[in-house]
């Protein structure tokens, strides 16, 4: 069996939304200090909707991969929807990560609630900060 799958390879040698929003409504960016890995997500967000969503990966093969699938499975997604993607999702929509890599598709989860916690802090918008709580570079993968 191979190491990646087939989705792996194609989301890193393809990846998807690649880049920056310039007026980005929220903007978040999480990383591991063991491997080095950095993520940055910037959300688009229209009628409570993610109109666009692009990232910055600084990292291995798996983290772009992650961070590409991604930003796929929340486009066009309303936010409630898309603050829910987990890591388990992302993973899963890739056909698996090897073990030693699951921690990049954590990373793709906190970057992306990072994010979203930036656009509830920038509108001033209340939420429950509990939806945050836990999501930390050290935390295991849930996959």
């Amino acid at each position: 069996m191979a190491l990646y799958s087939e989705t792996v390879m194609d989301h890193f040698r393809n990846p998807r939304n690649v880049g920056i929003i310039e007026d980005a409504d929220g903007v978040g960016e999480a990383g591991n200090p063991v491997c080095g890995d950095i993520m940055k997500i910037y959300l688009k967000i229209d009628d409570d909707r993610i109109a666009d969503v692009k990232f910055e990966t600084f990292g291995c093969g798996s983290a772009i991969a992650s961070s590409s699938m991604a930003t796929e499975l929340i486009k066009g997604k309303p936010v409630s929807e898309a603050m829910a993607l987990t890591n388990k999702a992302v993973t899963e929509a890739l056909d698996g990560l090897p073990a030693h890599k699951l921690h990049c598709s954590v990373l793709a989860e906190e970057a992306i609630q990072a994010a979203f916690k930036d656009y509830y802090d920038k509108n001033h918008i209340p939420y429950d900060a509990s939806l945050f709580q836990g999501r930390s570079c050290h935390k295991e993968a849930d996959a």
